[in-house]
């Protein structure tokens, strides 16, 4: 029986992860966020009515789930209050169920400074991030002068990391970027403020992820991004600034690689990307469209809109190497459903994409629920996708919706 289940990313992000944590979590009791941070923008739509979370794991929609932030998220509380509120303004509950580790970074509002001036800084030559403070954030981590969240019961202490902390970094902003800096006293009287309010929800992780597998409580990892944005084996330099890939969960929550019973890839049926950064299956002309606005390709955390393309088999075949994915679920299929002709990119030549093409089934497959029922071109499709990847195709998404899915195999 599965235990543990991990849902990654297996592309640039935006797959489609948010909705199918929440389906999956419905037979779980517990999700675990272990990297990234507030760039996050996971979707769900339940009942007609959509939910965007970028910091509060996804499983928060269902009443028994247990959401945990774990150590590799960098996390920032002005972020975080602001989400709860919206929770609980629609009747969510979190107080009861949402669980912080005490080794979390935080994200400071230097670091969103820091992060908006090197932007501005770069010009043409800008990675695309989010501004909000992520990068930053981590580069104070592993150079030890960040502030954690456990740090905030230690107020004297506190004050000193914090005084060094903002030192460092207001003489680069004022002397280099020409921009305001901040006061150490305020910052200061903010974070103990939230303190107060989080204090109670501040744990050591693995011991609680530990004392739940003993007690055969199932568990869902839920990542952030996507494979290709790992600032390890991502498209660097234009990635993230946390391993999104499968060894992210072991640093990010404190848990054993031999915890982890199953890995799902979220595969969108086509590609995208946000922000700056190679991407060979790129389009420009109207199938670009028709892909954008049919898959509604606008950034859940900034807005933007996101570079469409045919989907990149080459790159999925990388990620399956990085992750060792035990299944797929294939998202957005529906989307291709006004496409006569659909391409796939079996192989890269003199750094251009070589497609092999399919028909398309002009129908929509959005209310079907068995997989013997879909299109026999649709159905053709997606046996060449698994085929070329060697990976099993288990779960079919074919629409935004909770209800909108075919499994194809059990999962857990």
């Amino acid at each position: 029986m599965t235990k543990s289940i991990a849902i990654l990313g297996a592309q640039w992000g935006d797959e489609g992860k948010g909705k199918i944590v929440d389906l999956l979590t419905e037979k779980c009791d517990l999700v675990v966020r272990f990297q990234g941070g507030h760039n996050a923008g996971h979707t769900l739509v339940v009942d007609g009515k959509t939910t965007i979370l970028h910091l509060v794991p996804s499983g928060i929609l269902h009443e028994k789930v247990i959401c945990i932030i774990g150590n590799g998220v960098v996390l920032s509380l002005e972020a975080l209050s602001e989400e709860i509120e919206i929770l609980k303004k629609n009747n969510i509950n979190v107080d009861d169920r949402l669980l912080i580790s005490d080794g979390c970074p935080l994200i400071l509002p230097i670091h969103i400074e820091l992060d908006k001036a090197r932007e501005a800084k770069k010009g043409k030559g800008k990675i695309g991030t989010t501004g909000r403070g992520i990068g930053p954030a981590y580069e104070d981590k592993i150079s030890r002068r960040g502030i954690r969240i456990g740090d905030l019961a230690e107020s004297n202490a506190l004050f000193e990391k914090l005084k060094e902390l903002l030192d460092y970094h207001n003489f680069i902003l004022e002397n280099y970027y020409k921009v305001n800096t901040f006061n150490v006293n305020e910052v200061y009287d903010k974070l103990l403020s939230y303190y107060q309010i989080y204090e109670k929800f501040i744990i050591d992780v693995p011991s609680y992820i530990d004392s739940a597998f003993k007690n055969n409580k199932k568990i869902v990892f839920e990542g952030a991004q996507g494979t290709l944005l790992d600032i390890d084996h991502g498209t660097y330099p234009f990635v993230t600034s946390s391993n999104t890939t499968v060894g992210g969960i072991f640093t990010g929550s404190g848990v054993s690689p031999k915890s982890l019973n199953y890995i799902l890839a979220i595969v969108k049926a086509y590609t995208t990307r946000v922000g700056s950064g190679p991407f060979m299956t790129e389009l420009f002309d109207n199938d670009g469209k028709k892909l954008s606005q049919g898959g509604h390709e606008f950034g859940a955390t900034t807005g933007r809109e996101r570079r469409c393309g045919w989907l990149d088999l080459v790159a999925l075949k990388r990620s399956i190497i990085i992750n060792g994915f035990t299944g797929i679920c294939l998202t957005k299929i529906d989307v291709l459903d006004k496409f006569e002709k659909i391409k796939v990119c079996l192989e890269y030549k003199d750094n251009s994409p070589v497609y092999e093409s399919f028909d398309g089934w002009m129908t929509d497959i959005s209310k079907i629920k068995k997989y013997e029922d879909l299109p026999h071109n649709t159905q053709k499709y997606i046996e060449a996708i698994q085929e070329y990847l060697e990976v099993p195709i288990d779960i079919i998404s074919n629409g935004p919706r909770r209800d909108q899915n075919i499994f194809i195999n059990k999962v857990l």
